[in-house]
């Protein structure tokens, strides 16, 4: 049979436009069908627009800061409304970019509302059309719980383009929008609480780590109340009032939640397709070739139960089309992936938790430092860096590192690098590191963490 496309790719985020980019590179007929905007969560709606944000947040750091090194200056002045219209200025731009990097591969853009009809057809705006192969970079959306009052949220896709500073914000959510959101709106200003299920923020990430960035964030005034669950939103004259499942009530000007997001599969026909999903979430079910379970239907980047972050959507889809048409059958790493959490103070992390490893391992070695940055010396402020070494002791691999502190996500990029090779401890040992740095410290740790104490039988 003869299709209209060799490709035919639902979604234009990054990792849509990655594989077909890639796929058109080697001879492919492609074509990528996008209802809205070109560039999906992360271009548009995710890490850049909020990483520029948090760039203009720690400026409020560096003015504090400049003091101590000699400088005189007036209180800085920020303007909420000329940081979002200059962030738009960017996003549509790199939208531009991302349009004509899709026409110079040669990659046809449709724009509309693709839904699947069968293995080999989609319909884009009740238009079908063809192909040997689709790919579903569909994407995900933010979710909120149902209850009383919650029209009256924002999600971080709102906040990202608030027309004015609110003064007062509740964050409702403890993982790494919640924090990253957090450190913004306290930076530029306002006054923000959080809301928390449970004891900690950023559930999954290193115990040490999460139990340090809230000290960190409680010592620049963010309130963060834990246990605890909202019940209902009640809109007020001057703003809204949270009443808590506890009997407590928080005020707030704004209320954001952050509490998860879900793939965007429903109503696109995947089910009468016969696409396997997650009876829970929706994700659609993928192996490490990025298959579902139809054989010629492909899936990357949030719509799947595989991880979900951006660089991993781009490595899955340059891999499909290596596999797919350039006879180059590869697969996406997965078991080491680097992350980061923008938040103030920053994150960076890659390989397994203490916890993890413990699990996995067994026995292990922890190596861990915490010290307060050269620069903090003259300016005063009372922050701490942490970092965190975690090491197999049967084999000495080097089985994780962990960093809180400033420039945390540069060094940890890095190091990724060392544990993707296998790197030991031993091999650590010898690296000569780059005096005076934070980065040197993961070269120069020698002593052993103590054991935790066992538990005492109940």
């Amino acid at each position: 049979m003869t299709y209209d496309f060799d490709l035919l790719t639902i979604g234009a985020g990054s990792g849509g436009v990655a594989a077909s980019r890639r796929a058109a590179s080697h001879g492919a007929r492609v074509a990528i069908v996008e209802a809205g905007r070109v560039g999906g969560t992360c271009v548009l709606r995710g890490c850049v627009p909020k990483k520029l944000l948090v760039y203009a947040a720690h400026f409020s750091d560096e003015a504090q800061d400049a003091a101590g090194f000699g400088w005189r200056m007036s209180p800085p002045v920020h303007s909420w409304p000329d940081l979002i219209a200059a962030k738009n200025a960017v996003t549509s731009r790199l939208e531009g970019v991302y349009r004509k990097m899709l026409s110079d591969a040669g990659a046809r853009l449709i724009e509309g509302h693709g839904k699947l009809l069968d293995a080999h057809t989609v319909a884009v705006d009740g238009k079908r059309m063809t192909a040997a192969n689709i790919l579903l970079a569909i994407g995900g959306h933010p979710v909120t719980p149902k209850i009383p009052g919650i029209e009256h949220v924002i999600s971080s896709n709102e906040a990202l383009d608030l027309p004015q500073l609110p003064r007062n914000v509740v964050i409702v959510g403890g993982g790494y929008i919640a924090v990253e959101f957090a450190g913004i709106f306290a930076g530029v200003g306002a006054s923000v609480q959080m809301v928390i299920r449970g004891e900690e923020l950023l559930n999954g990430f290193d115990d040490d780590i999460r139990v340090h960035l809230a000290r960190e964030m409680r010592a620049r005034g963010i309130v963060i109340h834990t246990r605890t669950e909202i019940a209902a939103i009640e809109q007020e004259p001057h703003g809204f009032n949270l009443a808590t499942k506890a009997g407590g009530e928080l005020s707030a000007d704004c209320v954001m939640y952050a509490t998860g997001r879900l793939p965007n599969t429903t109503g696109m026909g995947l089910g009468e397709a016969g696409i396997a999903l997650h009876p829970e979430t929706g994700a659609i079910k993928v192996d490490d070739w990025s298959r579902t379970s139809v054989p010629n239907i492909y899936a990357i980047g949030d719509a799947t139960d595989m991880l979900n972050l951006t660089p991993t959507a781009i490595a899955e889809g340059r891999a499909l089309a290596e596999t797919l048409f350039n006879d180059n059958p590869i697969s996406a790493r997965l078991d080491v992936v680097p992350t980061a959490v923008f938040s103030n103070p920053t994150i960076g992390a890659v390989g397994l938790t203490e916890r993890e490893a413990r699990a996995k391992h067994g026995a292990i070695d922890v190596y861990r430092t915490l010290f307060r940055p050269l620069k903090a010396t003259l300016s005063g402020r009372d922050e701490k860096t942490l970092m965190k070494l975690i090491v197999d002791r049967a084999s000495d691999c080097v089985l994780g590192a962990h960093m809180i502190g400033p420039d945390a996500p540069e060094i940890i990029g890095g190091l990724a690098i060392a544990l993707t090779c296998g790197a030991t401890k031993k091999q650590f040992d010898r690296t000569i590191g780059i005096h005076p740095t934070a980065s040197e410290e993961f070269v120069t740790l020698r002593s052993k963490a103590p054991e935790p104490k066992a538990k005492a039988a109940e």
